[in-house]
């Protein structure tokens, strides 16, 4: 089969590669731990906008190159843009665009999954139609301890998950493995990593994009998955009760109570976490995620444009560019949130930055196309699963 490297060179942050009816797609700044930069979304946007429109285009396949998958968005191509609250305006605005893309794809999309998988990054993994993940996967959508919320669709796979999941995701930052992920149906399947070679070279040499063959490809090289005793999905009958409580205050309180209850040691650390987090940032993320419920992917995307634009306006507060600081410029890890503590959080204040913008000013896409997303974990192992 005759190959094209639509980018050829080592150095481009994206590798794009056209092998018969196989295009593959690599992330490659291995050292950022392939972080998603302007360039990034650009040539993602283009090529699938391309192959989407190309008959001879029947399977996409996405990659990343090193330990990442991708680690997420540019935190710091914010913080520099902060002096011009618009700068990335145009970004955000492709971003949005490329991850309503990605849930409708026309085509069918495996991306393989052998490291960081976080935020922005992971936003490449889950909508996919086929999600491969190995021992080495670890997924965060850890946005609201920095000041800003849970972004790129999450607001609506986040709340689609089993009972509160996707609000103790979300809230508190929590790492998954592998296997959790496909026990939650955040992953389609589990392979191990040396495994993994051999799986790519199967799905290119199928030169289709048939949505069995490529299935039953990826099931020769997939195990079942069985969660570790200490799964925090196993929990599951103490993440519902502690977060479906209306407010951050009242999550927080109720997983005290259960956090001095025998055997519950592990709520210590998550709690620490959630009490260091951004009071702004974690009042918008539930706010956000429980609006989710009962909202569309096009209504969860354009809800989640206004958040991040009026975040990074710095609307109400300034804490985004305060916690980026803390954690990557001068990683101090001691951010002055402003307002300090929950308590102080004006719902007022919460309002603003839910408010729809003039209609030009909105996200501008289709409302009624179907995501392959669509109850994803209904037919996941964490379905059926006896926790706790």
């Amino acid at each position: 089969m005759a190959q094209e490297k639509v980018v050829n060179s080592s150095e481009e942050v994206l590798l794009g590669e056209e092998i018969g009816h196989v295009r593959l797609i690599t992330l490659n700044q291995p050292r950022q731990l392939n972080v998603i930069s302007t360039k990034v979304v650009s040539l993602l946007a283009e090529n699938l906008e391309k192959w989407e429109k190309d008959d001879n285009a029947e399977l996409v396949i996405i990659k990343g190159a090193g330990r990442a998958f991708s680690a997420g968005g540019d935190l710091k191509m914010f913080y520099n843009g902060r002096k011009t609250k618009d700068s990335c305006l145009e970004v955000v605005y492709r971003m949005y665009w490329l991850c309503h893309h990605i849930h409708t794809y026309k085509k069918t999309q495996v991306a393989l999954v052998n490291g960081i998988s976080m935020g922005g990054g992971a936003s490449l993994m889950v909508p996919m139609k086929f999600s491969v993940v190995t021992e080495k996967t670890v997924f965060a959508t850890p946005e609201a301890s920095v000041g800003f919320h849970t972004d790129c669709g999450f607001s609506y796979m986040h709340s689609n998950l089993p009972g509160h999941l996707g609000e103790f995701l979300a809230l508190t930052g929590a790492r998954l493995n592998g296997k959790e992920l496909v026990a939650a149906g955040l992953a389609t399947h589990f392979v191990p990593s040396e495994k993994l070679p051999e799986l790519e070279k199967r799905l290119i040499s199928l030169n289709s994009g048939n949505e069995k063959a490529v299935r039953s490809a990826i099931e020769q090289y997939s195990v079942e998955v069985q969660l570790d005793e200490d799964s925090v999905l196993k929990k599951q009958s103490i993440i519902d009760e502690c977060f479906s409580k209306d407010t951050v205050v009242d999550i927080i309180k109720s997983f005290e109570v259960e956090a001095s209850k025998e055997g519950n040691g592990w709520i210590g650390a998550v709690l620490k976490g959630l009490k260091r987090s951004s009071p702004t940032g974690l009042q918008i993320t539930l706010r956000s995620i429980c609006e989710g419920r009962k909202q569309s992917l096009a209504e969860c995307l354009k809800k989640e444009f206004r958040l991040t634009i009026n975040i990074l306006r710095s609307t109400i507060s300034g804490d985004v560019y305060e916690g980026i600081r803390a954690l990557t410029i001068d990683k101090d890890n001691a951010p002055k949130w402003d307002p300090p503590s929950l308590d102080k959080v004006d719902d007022k204040l919460i309002d603003q930055v839910f408010q729809p913008f003039q209609t030009d000013l909105e996200l501008q896409i289709p409302e009624n196309e179907e995501s392959r997303w669509d109850g994803k974990y209904e037919s996941s192992a964490y379905a059926t699963l006896k926790v706790d």
